[in-house]
């Protein structure tokens, strides 16, 4: 990356010698720009704050410059970048020049920071994964820090995602990014909007572009209905929308061009999904995610607090609120006897095929009247609207108001036997990736439920990822519905429902009050499942479109 001078790209080099040189260019720069700045004042007299002060562009360089390397002594797996960036950062303040601090507690606002693996602290094994991912990235963001819950999963997604943004593919590498801009605004998700708006100019994106969807090419906007029919109600997806984008004269897309387009589109709705699931934090380099203003003799101020970012954990201590442990264990002891009674009944008799229909209808019924939001609608920011167009457009339950959908049956039309193939066809090894996410997401298991050890959790998982596909009217001919209810409580129906459907609207009290007794890394693999789920049915109601 590069920020007039400075080149910040040596610093993912697994070279030593390379990241020394470049650390140390990266001082003199930081330096040499720090001298050209008078000391900041707490409130410097009017007379002395013109001429006595840099012009606003030159700070707000620096700044940024600062809260670059803030990020790098806190996230760098590499520790002499760690050391040295918290070193220029010190020589900085030294000479009177306010450096910033990290604002939050951690990669989540869900999860105490305590519980998160904390760089530095890794093995051999995360830490190879955590290099990588700064290599491909540049950084090392909370997603991948919160996913680091479940290595295998991880190792399997930064895969897919590389490829997808970086290697040999129909589209260019500015356009993958603008892509994933426009996928990510639809669920308002300024965290990934933000991290690739960076991603989009570091690799040659035209600035103009995001000023508004209207100053991309005519190919981008004509993306815009898929991407918003996609984003919140892919099961009105036709034949006619994929077919007037490749006929589109000269802003045609080619089939192999929409097909890396449509999985850059629902890898970032689905990515938006675990996001908010997770309740992501913004990345200290990025807005929200650190500031300059100096901390009060308790360590925080009245705008910390009225934002969440005070220094008080017990929000996290106390997951269940006001529910005691014992009621909770309770649950997870209830939840294993339902689990054990289920499959027993399904060993004693099967129920009929009829049966088995009537229940999927039932509970795809009952899916849509599970309320998602605890929050009035809020239209999205004017950061994240101008990457769209039809700001009203969103989630609407498909069989209300009398609207009826036929019932997708997975058998007729499969992933694996015909998404898998199509998509390697025509963007060859990134149908093995997806594949093979979609596998991990689904077969992941530790044979853990909260304190209990040695548990089957098939029943359960495929409880969730049934589910969820009931909720867009696909249908598993050899799953009897009736055990959702009986797995699933009202508590995670919500959450699962908002974070796949209205993600942006997922809170905390939905991530706390479902599986109280669980832990972080079980609740945060259901996120994973969710948005491996969500991820799979998109995909391939586009491709049923082919």
């Amino acid at each position: 990356m590069e920020e007039g001078e400075v080149r910040w790209d040596g610093l993912c080099s697994r070279d030593a010698s390379t990241r020394d040189a470049a650390l140390e260019n990266i001082r003199q720069a930081v330096l040499k720009r720090t001298a050209q700045i008078s000391p900041v004042k707490e409130d410097p007299p009017p007379e002395l704050s013109e001429g006595r002060l840099a012009s606003a562009t030159a700070l707000e360089r620096l700044n940024e410059m600062l809260a670059r390397l803030l990020m790098l002594s806190k996230r760098c797996p590499f520790r002499d970048v760690r050391e040295k960036s918290a070193s220029v950062l010190s020589n900085v303040q030294e000479l009177g020049i306010r450096i910033p601090r990290p604002l939050g507690h951690g990669p989540s606002r869900f999860i105490p920071e305590k519980e998160i693996l904390q760089v530095g602290n890794e093995d051999a094994q995360m830490h190879t994964l955590f290099a990588d991912s700064f290599a491909t990235l540049g950084r090392l963001d909370n997603i991948t820090l919160v996913m680091v819950f479940h290595p295998q999963y991880l190792g399997s997604f930064l895969k897919t995602q590389h490829y997808l943004l970086q290697m040999d593919g129909p589209l260019p590498l500015h356009y993958r990014h603008y892509i994933g801009i426009m996928a990510a605004a639809r669920h308002q998700c300024s965290y990934l909007v933000n991290l690739h708006v960076n991603d989009f100019l570091h690799v040659g994106g035209d600035p103009k572009w995001l000023n508004g969807l209207e100053n991309a090419p005519h190919k981008l906007q004509n993306l815009g209905e898929l991407n918003k029919i996609l984003a919140h109600r892919p099961w009105l997806i036709t034949k006619e929308h994929i077919e007037q984008l490749l006929k589109t004269e000269e802003h045609s897309w080619s089939l192999a061009e929409l097909i890396h387009a449509v999985v850059l589109l629902t890898h970032y709705h689905s990515l938006a999904s675990f996001t908010f699931g997770c309740g992501i934090s913004p990345e200290i380099h990025c807005e929200g995610g650190h500031t300059f203003k100096l901390p009060s003799v308790s360590n925080y101020c009245i705008c910390d607090i009225t934002n969440g970012n005070h220094g008080v954990d017990e929000t996290h201590d106390s997951p269940a609120g006001s529910i005691s442990n014992t009621e909770s264990f309770c649950e997870v002891e209830a939840l294993m006897e339902k689990m054990k009674k289920l499959q027993e009944c399904r060993d004693e008799e099967e129920a009929s095929q009829e049966e088995m229909a009537t229940r999927f209808e039932r509970e795809k019924r009952e899916s849509m009247f599970v309320c998602c939001s605890e929050d009035e609608e809020s239209a999205p920011t004017r950061d994240v609207s101008r990457h769209f167009e039809d700001t009203s457009y969103g989630y609407k339950d498909f069989s209300r108001h009398g609207m009826h959908v036929p019932t997708f049956r997975v058998q007729d039309y499969s992933w694996e036997d015909h998404g898998y193939s199509l998509v390697n066809r025509l963007y060859p090894d990134v149908g093995q990736l997806i594949d093979e996410k979609f596998h991990i997401a689904y077969d992941l298991t530790y044979n853990t439920m909260a304190m209990h050890k040695d548990v089957d959790t098939s029943m359960l998982r495929r409880a969730i990822w049934n589910y969820i596909h009931c909720m867009f009217g696909i249908r598993y001919d050899d799953y009897d519905y009736g055990e959702i209810n009986q797995l699933l409580d009202r508590s995670f129906k919500v959450y699962i429902k908002t974070v796949v459907c209205t993600p942006e609207k997922t809170t905390k009290r939905m991530y706390d009050s479902f599986w109280r007794q669980f832990k972080h890394s079980e609740k945060v693999l259901s996120a994973c499942v969710l948005s491996s789920s969500v991820n799979l049915v998109v995909m391939l109601v586009a491709i049923v479109c082919y």
